[in-house]
């Protein structure tokens, strides 16, 4: 509706970021329209936000790489258990 609007919060899917790491990568005409090479040896570091992982495991899948890690990049610290001790 006209006039309203969309309050969104720090912890949506959209602000998530992950780190992709990558081994294998190959140059190929895909990796060729970057402005920087990439190694076939050692691993590749991608961050991408939540909203556009597959994208981007579908890009490492066509330039020859395989996907051994992926980790959530919190921002928030995370919840400590709290002591039972009497």
């Amino acid at each position: 509706m006209y006039g309203q609007t969309t309050v969104s919060t720090p912890n949506t899917s959209a602000s998530r970021m992950y780190r992709i790491e990558v081994e294998g990568m190959r140059q190929s005409s895909e990796s060729d329209k970057q402005s920087y090479a990439i190694r076939k040896s050692g691993s590749v570091f991608f961050t991408v936000p939540y909203s556009r992982m597959n994208e981007q495991m579908r890009r490492i899948n066509r330039m020859g790489g395989k996907i051994v890690n992926i980790q959530p990049l919190n921002t928030e610290p995370a919840p400590q258990p709290e002591n039972s001790e009497n």
